[in-house]
Formats: structure tokens, C-alpha cells, sequence
């Protein structure tokens, strides 16, 4: 796909309203940094399976970073990302579409942002933090870090729903793979499914023999429908190969993929209600669309089903570092691998660190002053000493103080950016939005400091 040039005519000019001028604030810092929009063309170039430099005209790297952050900003969808494309002349002069030329459909929208890749957004934060605009407002010397934790787009997981789930999605493979290879030796299980899973959430918990027995025939249902889709899949390996289309491989990959994930659902209903057996979360699976999730207890008060993310930020609010990791390891086990990210970025430790009470213990607190960092705070002392960690009282209670600011800055990613709940499908979809949402809230903020 060929990209468009980078002139611009009839560019329209900036509104005299507040959030124009926050956007044109915002472009301009983009303007100041050309490296982070060659980040995004290299994603889009990698995308083609042809030369980028012909077929149809698209939208360069740095028309789709710009969308990517509207987006983040706006959370709207794809549809009405486009309508206020086409209706507004403040957001085409950001995204830089000219004013003449047509505005892009909701489908170039959607493959554009989706060729960007987490690791290109990541990139993209690093190199905005550090740069010469953002030391003048951040120097980063000074910092607090903590851990939230970012939902998923899905339904309260219950076995009875996932077997439900299981059972109406392969039946629906099923009749595709009637369609497309005149598979017909099954039979539909949804109504009966459908009926057990509904019996199952209406019973009192004390109904345990009725409980276990409508898990038996959900099970039976699901087992005997997991067995047709495996017989289809062995009747498209019969198929002759000439008569093969991309239609039986789409449905033949679709079956294959979602089979490994029925049977662990069906595993651990069994392990459960049967056997008694407790699931550890880490083998427990939520959901049939999300398989990456992770299970979340926080506090012992609440359970959220998505992933946590360790933030840094610094004086000015601004995201200096955001990592995800896989599970839901303890805040303790990332204390000083969050040092260490700061001294790979910055090529140094900062000066004072403030953590949450979860990141405490000896050790953390050995390896950070080894790390260079000459206060490190934990709200909650944990067994420690205040004068082993900081220099004095007040540096202490300053700096737990200062760690309360983090909150506001998660609350404002929640609240402004999406992070309330991730609604990009897939891993590598949970990681796009999760930087993007960082990305453009760091734009906003420089913006804002720019801005009398």
C-alpha cells in the first residue's frame, strides 16, 4: 500500500477554543519529535507484503500516530472517529488530513492503528520522556511508583458460562464448516446448554446435588460437541487438496484453536466440582475470547480479571515507565526491577524513590541504595527503620506524601484515557491500548505545560 505525501495543502487554520489549543499544542510537540511517527511508518511498512511505495494511497506513520492518540484521548469508536474526521476541521489540521482531501473510512482507521505494535508504542514513550522538552518539565530525579490493575472486556467467568460459551461458539464453527464443506454428522447441543447453564446460576448454593448434577449434563453436552468439531476437522483432512479453500482453512483454524481452550475449561470444571479440587488461578482459564487474562485478587477484597501494570511517574505526572507483566506477581518481587528500568532509561538511578507499602522488605531496600537512589520510601515501614531508608523524618514523610500524587494519575488514565476497562481483542490488542492510553496521556500533560 502506497503512503501518501507528507504535503499539506489548504491546511485549515486552529480554532480559538480550549481543547483546540490543546491539540495544537499536542501537534506541535509531534512536530518536535519526527523519530516517534517514523516509529509508527516502519510498523506500517512491515505491514505490507508489498512494496509500500505503490497501490493505494494510505495513511503515513505520522497521520496514524496522530489517530492513535485522538483516539485515546476522544475513546470513541472507529465509526464515529471517522465522522468527526470528515465534520471537523480542528481534528483533521491534528491528524494532519488535508482539508480537501477525503477524510479516511472506518476500516482504514481500524488497520492502521492495528499494524502499530506495543513494542513501537513503548519506543515511542521512551523516546517522548526523554526527551529535551520533557527533562525541561520532568528531570525525573524524584519519583513513585505503584501498581493498578487494567480489566478486560469480559463477561464474570463461571464455569457454566464457559462451557455455555464453548458449546454455542463450535456450534457455530459447525454450521459454518456445514456450509463451506457439507459437514452435517453432528447434532445442536445450544438449547440444552443454554438450559443447564441458566439452572446452574438460578440455584441456591445448599442445592448441591442438583448443582452437581446439571454440571454433569453441561459437561456431556460440551463433551459431545467438542467431539463433533473434531470429527470436522478430521473431514477436512480428507478433503481432496485441490478442493480445499481459504474458507475451509479459516473454519478448520478457528475449530483447532478453540478446542485446546474447551477441553482446559471442561479440565478444571471437573477439577473443580467434582474432585473438590481448588484451581490455582495461574492454571485457571476466564475466558474463551480473552485466554490471555489473568486473574487478579487485590487486597483480598476484590477479584479482577485483566492485568496488572506497574507505573513511574515523576513531579510533573508525566509516565516515565509502564510494565506489564505476565500473572499477578507480588508489588514486592518489582521493586527493584522498577529501579533498574529507570536506570536503563535515564542512564541513571533517580535521586528518591517512593513506593506503595506492598514493594517493602530489606532486600528491596538493599538493592536500590546499591542502585544509586539515596532516599527510597515505603508508605508502610514494614519492619524497617526510617533512618536506613531516607535522611530524616520530614524526607520521609515528604516523600510518602508525594507517593499519594501517583493515585491522581492512575484516576486520570481511568477516567480520561480507557484504562477502565481494555476494550482492544487479544494480547498484543491489551498491550497497544495500554501504551497508547500512557503515550497520549504524556501528550496532554507536555501540552499542558506548554499552555499559559
Amino acid at each position: 500500500m502506497r503512503h501518501s505525501s507528507s504535503q499539506l495543502p489548504l491546511m485549515t487554520q486552529w480554532i480559538a477554543h480550549p481543547h483546540a489549543q490543546e491539540l495544537a499544542a499536542m501537534s506541535a510537540l509531534l512536530n518536535e519529535q519526527p523519530g516517534l511517527t517514523d516509529l509508527v511508518q516502519q510498523d506500517l511498512d512491515a505491514a505490507c507484503p508489498k512494496n509500500p511505495r505503490t497501490g493505494r494511497p494510505g495513511l503515513t506513520g505520522e497521520q496514524t500516530a496522530r489517530i492513535l492518540v485522538l483516539r485515546q484521548l476522544t475513546e470513541w469508536t472507529y465509526d464515529e472517529l471517522a465522522f468527526h474526521l470528515a465534520d471537523s476541521s480542528t481534528y483533521r489540521a491534528f491528524c494532519r488530513i488535508a482539508a480537501l482531501a477525503k477524510p479516511p473510512s472506518r476500516s482504514a482507521l481500524a488497520a492502521a492503528v492495528e499494524r502499530v505494535q506495543p513494542a513501537t508504542l513503548a519506543a515511542m514513550n521512551a523516546l517522548l520522556v526523554t526527551s529535551a522538552t520533557a527533562r525541561r518539565v520532568e528531570p525525573a530525579r524524584m519519583v513513585r511508583m505503584d501498581a493498578t490493575v487494567v480489566p478486560a472486556a469480559i463477561h464474570h467467568p463461571t464455569d457454566s458460562t464457559l462451557l455455555w460459551d464453548g458449546v454455542r461458539v463450535l456450534d457455530r464453527l459447525l454450521l459454518r464448516m456445514n456450509a463451506v464443506a457439507g459437514f452435517t454428522a453432528y447434532h445442536c447441543h445450544r438449547k440444552g446448554a443454554k438450559r443447564r447453564a441458566i439452572e446452574i446460576a438460578h440455584l441456591a448454593p445448599q442445592a448441591t446435588a442438583r448443582r452437581r448434577a446439571a454440571y454433569r449434563d453441561l459437561l456431556n453436552l460440551t463433551e459431545a460437541t467438542v467431539s463433533y468439531a473434531a470429527c470436522a476437522l478430521a473431514h477436512v483432512e480428507c478433503l481432496p487438496a485441490a478442493s480445499v479453500t481459504p474458507a475451509h482453512g479459516a473454519v478448520r483454524d478457528a475449530i483447532a484453536a478453540l478446542l485446546p481452550l474447551v477441553g482446559q475449561v471442561m479440565d478444571q470444571t471437573e477439577r473443580r466440582v467434582f474432585q473438590g479440587e481448588p484451581v490455582p488461578a495461574d492454571e485457571k482459564l476466564v475466558s474463551l475470547f480473552e485466554a490471555h487474562v489473568d486473574v487478579i485478587v487485590k487486597d483480598r477484597r476484590a477479584t479482577y480479571y485483566g492485568h496488572k501494570i506497574f507505573l513511574t511517574t515523576g513531579r510533573s505526572g508525566l509516565i516515565l515507565d509502564c510494565a506489564i507483566p505476565k500473572g499477578n506477581p507480588a508489588d514486592s518481587t518489582w521493586t527493584t526491577p522498577l529501579v533498574r528500568r529507570q536506570v536503563a532509561l535515564y542512564g541513571r538511578a533517580p535521586r528518591q524513590a517512593s513506593f506503595d507499602g506492598a514493594f517493602a522488605s530489606t532486600a528491596n531496600l538493599a538493592d536500590c541504595k546499591a542502585l544509586g537512589v539515596e532516599d527510597v520510601c515505603f508508605a508502610k515501614k514494614r519492619g524497617l527503620a526510617v533512618l536506613d531508608m531516607v535522611r530524616s523524618e520530614w524526607v520521609y514523610d515528604k516523600l510518602r506524601r508525594f507517593r499519594a500524587g501517583i493515585e491522581a494519575g492512575i484516576s486520570l488514565l481511568k477516567r480520561v484515557f480507557g484504562l477502565a476497562r481494555c476494550v482492544w481483542k487479544g494480547a498484543t490488542g491489551f498491550h497497544a491500548y495500554v501504551r497508547t492510553a500512557v503515550v497520549a496521556a504524556n501528550l496532554l500533560l507536555l501540552a499542558r505545560a506548554r499552555l499559559p
